[in-house]
C-alpha cells in the first residue's frame, strides 16, 4: 500500500445515520398535511408490484427510483412538470423508510434542499389510516 491513508468502509447503519443528520425526516400525518396545503410534492420510489398489492397515497408522484434524480432536477431534461425549481418540498417515500433516506440525500446533492423522506415509509401512512387507494388499472 502507498502512503495514503486507508478508508474504512462505511455500513449501512451508519450511512443512514450520517445521511439522515443532514436533514429533518417527515412523518406521514404532517407529509399528508402538508400535501394537502400544497406545500410539499409525494414522491412515491416504491416498485410496482408493492404499489400493486399495497396501494398508492392519492395525489402522489409514482417515479421509480432509478429514475428520481433525472425527473426531479429541476434543470434537467428529462424532469417532471412538478420539478419547478431547487426550493421544491419533496417527500420520498418508500416501503418502509430506508431506501428513500438514500434518495433524499441524493436529491440534496442535485441542489434540492429541502428534500426529506417519510419515517416508516409506505407502511406508517397505512398504519396511520391516511388515504390509500388501489391502483388505477
Amino acid at each position: 500500500m502507498s502512503g495514503g491513508t486507508e478508508t474504512r468502509p462505511v455500513g449501512i447503519d451508519d450511512l443512514l445515520e450520517r445521511v439522515r443528520a443532514g436533514y429533518r425526516r417527515i412523518e406521514a400525518r404532517e407529509a399528508h398535511e402538508a400535501a394537502g396545503r400544497g406545500e410539499a410534492l409525494l414522491v412515491d420510489i416504491r416498485y410496482a408490484a408493492l404499489r400493486e398489492r399495497d396501494g398508492v397515497i392519492p395525489g402522489a408522484l409514482v417515479i421509480e427510483r432509478n429514475e428520481l434524480e433525472w425527473r426531479l432536477d429541476p434543470q434537467g431534461s428529462h424532469r417532471v412538470p412538478e420539478a419547478t425549481g431547487h426550493d421544491l418540498r419533496v417527500v420520498v417515500i418508500c416501503n418502509e423508510g430506508y431506501a428513500s433516506s438514500l434518495a433524499a440525500a441524493s436529491l440534496h446533492q442535485l441542489g434540492l434542499h429541502r428534500a426529506t423522506d417519510l419515517v416508516g415509509g409506505f407502511q406508517a401512512w397505512r398504519t396511520q389510516g391516511l388515504p390509500v387507494e388501489p391502483v388505477k388499472g
